[in-house]
């Protein structure tokens, strides 16, 4: 697929480039230049707007040196039992956040941005995605800990990285759960074809 400007993922993130690479669009990768606030719990009705927001800056601060290309920001927020969950401090906190989230529900909202300033275009959206995961025992939690899988992932998580094991059931798009929705961004993408 061909589209009208080149295509920017402004993410440093291996598994969205992966999944980028699935859709089969040709494209650059420009980290963005800053870092990512951290969010404390808080309730979950806020979460679309900040995932939306994380996504649309780090795409911005892309676009502004790039006018003739089509930047893709994504950020992706997990939230249990209506508050959010952010990325774990350290060890002990990723801990605290596997005992509270496993065994139940959790949603994974992808904010997703795609700027194209040559057609003055600003697409910013989102996907929720719902989780349900089934109890960890603590060797589990130890092993899982031990791996390091949890490190930068929302809710200290990674379906992708040996923790699907632990599903009992997805509800939406799988993509969006690893960090980006291929599905809602293809539907995004297509407005810039060729």
């Amino acid at each position: 697929m061909e589209l009208v400007y080149p295509l920017i993922l402004a993410s440093t993130s291996p598994r969205r480039q992966q999944l980028l690479e699935q859709l089969g669009y040709k494209f650059t990768i420009i980290p963005p230049p800053f870092y990512e606030p951290v969010f404390s719990p808080s309730p979950a009705k806020t979460a679309i707007a900040w995932a939306q927001a994380l996504a649309y800056f780090k795409a911005r601060a892309i676009a502004q040196t790039n006018p003739e290309a089509i930047v893709i920001g994504a950020d992706t927020i997990v939230t249990h039992n209506g508050t959010i969950i952010g990325k774990a401090r350290d060890e002990q906190h990723a801990r605290q956040i596997l005992t509270t989230m496993f065994g139940g529900r959790n949603d994974v909202i992808t904010g997703l941005a795609v700027l194209c300033p040559a057609q003055n275009q600003r697409i910013i959206t989102h996907e929720v995605s719902t989780l349900v995961m089934r109890s960890m025992t603590q060797p589990e939690v130890d092993q899982y800990l031990a791996s390091g899988a949890w490190r930068g992932k929302a809710g200290a998580y990674a379906l992708q990285e040996g923790g699907d094991k632990f599903v009992q059931s997805i509800e939406g798009s799988e993509s969006n759960i690893v960090g980006l929705p291929q599905e809602k961004l293809r539907e995004v993408l297509s407005f810039f074809e060729k």
